[in-house]
């Protein structure tokens, strides 16, 4: 369990269309064996410490045709920002992704000041 010391918690979230590859014949929908889609994600606002991301799909169109696989995570959190990844590997084709994600973390509250 991660503990949140902070008198101030922060939450911040989003939505993001990682690919529409139906569209223009790209490599999630041609393509097959291992493929990655990674995205900056930026914070609105940065926290005071890597926060804890959660990250789901909240839309996807894929053909019925070939088995389903998906892999969706978080990489490189830091305090300002993250890295959005899909993978799919196999015969797997992939018309596009929309991605849901939340993050919650320690924030700099107005009342704090800076010692040194």
């Amino acid at each position: 369990m991660r503990r949140i010391s902070s008198a101030s918690v922060g939450i911040d979230q989003g939505s993001r269309v990682l690919f529409s590859d139906f569209a223009d014949d790209g490599v999630m929908w041609t393509g097959s064996g291992d493929r990655e889609s990674r995205h900056i994600v930026k914070f609105k606002e940065p926290f005071r410490a890597p926060p804890s991301v959660m990250v789901s799909i909240s839309m996807w169109d894929t053909d019925h045709k070939t088995n389903a696989r998906a892999d969706i995570t978080a990489e490189n959190v830091t305090a300002k920002e993250f890295h959005l990844v899909f993978r799919t590997w196999g015969d797997t084709r992939i018309a596009r992704i929309r991605a849901d994600w939340m993050a919650i973390g320690p924030v700099k509250d107005e009342d704090d000041w800076d010692l040194y």
